[in-house]
């Protein structure tokens, strides 16, 4: 009967001894901050306090990104998003 009630305590804390504790700084998921301009709105997407891109909408014309350019403070415009987080358009008019 022993034997059984140890066995059962194992199996229960084992799952809690390699739960992994996720802290705020080690998401992934970006930050978003949406800036309202007279001719544009932008989205700017930041990752751990770092801004990985700029979604600029103009009031006409098509959507466009800026993306930090590596080693510099210039921004690269480009037509795709860099990022890899899901973007499903479920409804569209």
């Amino acid at each position: 009967m022993f034997k059984h009630l140890l066995l059962a305590g194992l199996l229960v804390v084992t799952p809690l001894a390699q739960a992994k504790v996720v802290t705020e700084t080690e998401t992934r998921e970006p930050e978003i901050t949406i800036t309202h301009d007279g001719d544009a709105t932008y989205y700017e997407y930041s990752i751990n306090g770092q801004l990985k891109e700029i979604k600029v909408v103009p009031a006409s014309g098509k959507p466009y990104y800026l993306v930090p350019k590596q080693g510099s403070d210039e921004f690269i415009r480009v037509e795709e998003s860099q990022l890899l987080i899901p973007k499903w358009v479920i409804f569209r008019w």
